[in-house]
């Protein structure tokens, strides 16, 4: 069980996280509002779309791994872009066995956007902390990151 100074700690950072979080939808163009509105997608899609925006084509196996999802979820993900206009999905010429995804072009520039939008405030950030801070900053947002996806539901 936390101990008080814990919990008024975690207290603490949440309005912090949400905050951001929150925002997000600030942050969408209509175009991109709607679609995920429209489709039911999640903040889920929205990372498939951020690693097509980064690099133009990757297999679905690629976005698993990178993602650290399951291929069936990464695959269902891709499906659900896909049935909304926002990926194209194609045999990698290379290796029949492989799909390739990628963002449908006329897209990009919504995702630019709210990436653009999203990123902002943490580079601007990032920009006035030292090295030391910004490499602590990091490390601390990826052990978290980490310990939530790793979690299995163990109260310490």
């Amino acid at each position: 069980m936390p101990s008080p100074a814990q919990i008024r700690e975690v207290l603490t950072l949440l309005p912090l996280l949400a905050a951001y979080f929150q925002r997000a939808r600030h942050d969408m163009s209509a175009e991109f509002y709607e679609a995920f509105r429209t489709h039911g997608l999640t903040a889920r899609h929205g990372a498939v779309l951020g690693h097509l925006l980064a690099d133009r084509s990757l297999s679905v196996t690629e976005l698993s791994r990178r993602m650290g999802l399951s291929l069936s979820t990464t695959s269902e993900l891709v499906g659900d872009l896909s049935r909304a206009g926002w990926v194209e999905r194609r045999e990698d010429p290379a290796d029949r066995r492989r799909t390739l995804v990628s963002m449908m072009e006329e897209h990009r520039p919504a995702m630019e956007e709210f990436v653009a939008r999203r990123s902002a405030p943490l580079l601007h950030v990032l920009d006035g902390l030292s090295p030391r801070d910004r490499q602590g900053f990091v490390a601390g947002l990826t052990a978290w990151a980490h310990e939530v996806r790793d979690w299995q539901g163990a109260v310490p």
